[in-house]
């Protein structure tokens, strides 16, 4: 540019039209002689808008020539930006879709390195095919009007041949200008200097697609000035020193569906709206796969888009027909799948079995038959590698497709018995784990023997550990009903019955139980039979209120009982008629068979069932409109329960005394005493959340409501039925729910 730029001879036109110096300029302007020295013969980079607008100012230009010198400034940052050798991206990006708080994120970043103010580097990393490249240009062609000297985009080629970082210097610094003869006096750190310096002198922004590793980064990375590099990888590149990091994962549900409308056209989209987000889910909301399903249709006018999703639906046919021309989405996960270590290669094929959306550490020692800390290292070469994602919380992701790659990889790369094995490790650590668990809660159990060498220390980890693992060990319970594993499944099915109150919703106790009332009925074990259709008669009534079908159960669960003259079971079984009966209205029926209940359970030394009964009679009487004997034998549980010899301790007593302090809120009420009432409602409140029990929580504080109402204290009453609404219907009961939300609506407006 030793000729003088465009800009530089319009400045200096006008400069000397209007018989100005340099220096009589600079005073008028503020902009130093030097710089307006180099910018009329183009030794420095086009001054920012507010530079231009100081000059035209100091010059005094008409508003016709104060916008040609702008619109010279301007033009000249463009002809720059490409003239002066940049690799400006030439791929499209007119449909990218989405990404907005990502794209915000590296115009921060881009804002921050123009000022100083933060790191002049960003990477952005990701599972392959999840749209890296694709932000990094999108990002580019939204900036390169911030960084006037240039543009440049570099392939780094890393997970195919990747460059050498020597060569990708000599491309930048011949993109900058820098002639050969000036590089072939220079060794490599010469280079590396060289580019170094004029990405601080200058305001660059480069891209480094396609990193392998940080030795291949590092280089070409500025020690500071306000250009930006933003590099691209597979791998965080977690060695990397003073950069900004941009986790990249699938689209959200919208965006995937938008980019598909895009690629499709919004009339053949907008006519198979539910077959477009079919696709869409199938394709794992991966950029890649969206775009190779989106060219598939395209190039197939005749096809409908539900045809296409039934083809996807297919897992074992998926990643296969994600392939149009020479693009596979599975042929990108085999360029990271060829540099992992045999270790890991395998933990890959064998993540694949898990049985749940996300897993800890954990999964991969079972499945690997290694320690949690080394399951941990080769699970950091996935994450490394970009084939296995950090969800939350020390919990590990592997994307649906990748899941299936790896599947297929399993299929072809290990023997059936090698698979087999791998399956039996998982669904015994999942199904002896969450016994475990559930004995926690369990008279007679409690926690774990000194031989368990698992994860669970106490019972809230027990408590957090069947919540979060529910997925896989269900799926597990599933898989060894289906292998007939019989002594398994009523194992973990009975270790369940006391934890079972602290997630009453959770929407799978039903299955749960009739898979061990089946699994009971296969052994031949009345006595089995007897606990889990007993089990299984409670799950309906109180999970699903299906009390007919609980009834029926029960019958048979007595007669079992009877046949193995199990005398604690035939108690339980007339307790569950009882609360069949009194659900169905039925309060006659119900208050006979509980006396029956009480009295087998009381001679067979049978307290938790006689608890059980007990309350349900109480209840019953209640129903019945006899208050004050219901009151009585709730008072009588109280009774039995701080006796210093009392035989229920522990969980189950804590369980017994929130419901029972309820009950006796109920039976206040019931009889009008509205204060007695709200008392023993707060106090099961107060009970039930020490201990977990939400279904509790939630029923005392709707029933608390009107207590509150009916003593005037609105606007407690009004705080109390929001509580029941922020719980959810996930935790109580749906019914709880819909009376808080009438309830509030009936009181007068705030």
């Amino acid at each position: 540019m030793s000729g003088g730029s465009p800009f530089g001879a319009v400045l200096r036109g006008l400069r000397r039209r209007g018989g100005l110096t340099m220096e009589e300029l600079a005073e008028a302007s503020g902009v130093s002689v030097r710089a307006i020295g180099d910018m009329e013969r183009g030794r420095s980079r086009v001054p920012q808008r507010r530079t231009v607008v100081a000059l035209a100012d100091g010059l005094g230009l008409a508003d016709a020539e104060r916008e040609a010198l702008i619109a010279a400034a301007r033009a000249a940052r463009t002809t720059r930006a490409v003239a002066s050798g940049s690799t400006v991206p030439q791929r499209s990006v007119r449909d990218f879709t989405g990404r907005g708080p990502e794209l915000a994120f590296l115009r921060k970043t881009a804002e921050r390195a123009r000022t100083g103010a933060g790191a002049s580097a960003a990477v952005v990393s990701g599972p392959p095919g999840c749209g890296k490249t694709t932000l990094a240009l999108k990002a580019a062609a939204d900036l390169v009007g911030e960084f006037p000297d240039g543009c440049f985009v570099v392939d780094l080629h890393g997970v195919a041949g990747p460059v050498d970082p020597g060569e990708a210097l000599l491309k930048l610094l011949r993109a900058l200008g820098v002639p050969d003869r000036r590089l072939g006096r220079e060794d490599a750190a010469g280079h590396a200097g060289l580019l170094r310096s004029l990405l601080a002198e200058r305001r660059c922004l480069v891209v480094l697609d396609n990193a392998r590793d940080e030795g291949q980064v590092r280089p070409l990375l500025p020690a500071d000035g306000e250009s930006l590099v933003l590099v691209t990888s597979r791998r965080p590149l977690s060695g990397l020193e003073d950069v900004d990091r941009l986790a990249l994962s699938e689209m959200a549900q919208s965006e995937a569906v938008e980019l598909l409308r895009r690629i499709l056209g919004a009339e053949r989209a907008d006519a198979e709206v539910e077959s477009v987000a079919r696709v869409a889910q199938l394709c794992g909301r991966l950029p890649l796969a969206l775009r190779v399903a989106g060219n598939w249709l395209t190039a197939r006018s005749g096809w409908s888009v539900g045809r296409l999703a039934r083809r996807l639906a297919d897992e074992e046919r998926r990643l296969g027909a994600l392939a149009v021309g020479d693009v596979r989405v599975e042929a990108a996960f085999e360029l990271s799948y060829r540099q992992l270590t045999p270790q890991a290669a395998r933990l890959l094929r064998l993540l694949s079995l898990v049985p749940a959306p996300d897993m800890t550490a954990s999964y991969g020692a079972a499945l690997g038959e290694t320690g949690v800390f080394e399951a941990e290292d080769v699970m950091e070469e996935l994450i490394e590698a970009g084939l296995l994602q950090v969800a939350y919380n020390g919990r590990y992701k592997l994307h649906d497709l990748l899941r299936l790659f790896g599947r297929a990889r399993l299929l072809r790369e290990e023997t059936s018995a090698e698979r087999e094995a791998a399956e039996d490790r998982l669904r015994g650590w999942l199904l002896d784990t969450a016994t475990i668990a559930g004995r926690w809660f369990k008279p007679g159990y409690g926690e774990p023997p000194s031989s368990w060498r698992g994860p669970l220390r106490s019972a809230e980890e027990a408590e957090a550990w069947l919540r979060d693992e529910a997925p896989a060990w269900l799926a597990a319970l599933r898989g060894a009903a289906q292998r007939g594993e019989h002594t398994r499944v009523v194992r973990t099915a009975d270790a369940m019955e006391w934890f079972c109150d602290l997630w009453i919703f959770w929407g799978h106790w039903p299955e749960v139980y009739r898979l061990s009332s089946e699994a009971a009925a296969a052994l031949d074990d009345p006595k089995l039979r007897a606990l889990h259709l007993n089990l299984y008669a409670w799950a309906l009534t109180v999970c699903e209120r299906r009390h007919r079908e609980a009834l029926e159960l029960a019958g048979e669960a007595l007669e079992c009982a009877r046949g193995a003259q199990d005398v604690a079971q035939q108690a339980a079984a007339l307790m569950h008629v009882a609360s069949a009966h009194r659900y169905l209205g039925e309060a006659h029926a119900s208050a006979e068979k509980c006396l029956a209940s009480i009295e087998v359970a009381e001679a067979a030394g049978a307290y938790e069932v006689w608890l059980n009964a007990m309350m349900s009679h109480a209840a019953a009487l209640r129903l019945l409109g006899r208050a004050e004997e219901a009151l009585t034998t709730d008072t009588r549980i109280i009774a039995f329960l701080d006796a210093p010899d009392c035989p229920v301790r522990g969980h189950v007593a804590d369980v017994v005394r929130a419901h029972v302090t309820h009950a006796l809120g109920r039976d206040h009420a019931a009889l009008g005493r509205w204060r007695e009432a709200a008392g023993h409602y707060r106090d099961a409140l107060a009970r039930s959340e020490r201990i977990g029990l939400t279904y509790r929580t939630g029923q005392a504080l709707v029933y608390l409501g009107p207590a509150l109402i009916e003593l005037g204290e609105t606007e407690e009453a009004r705080c109390r039925l929001r509580q029941v609404l922020d719980l959810g219907e996930d935790a109580v009961d749906p019914e709880a729910v819909t009376t808080a939300r009438e309830l509030l609506d009936s009181l007068p407006a705030e």
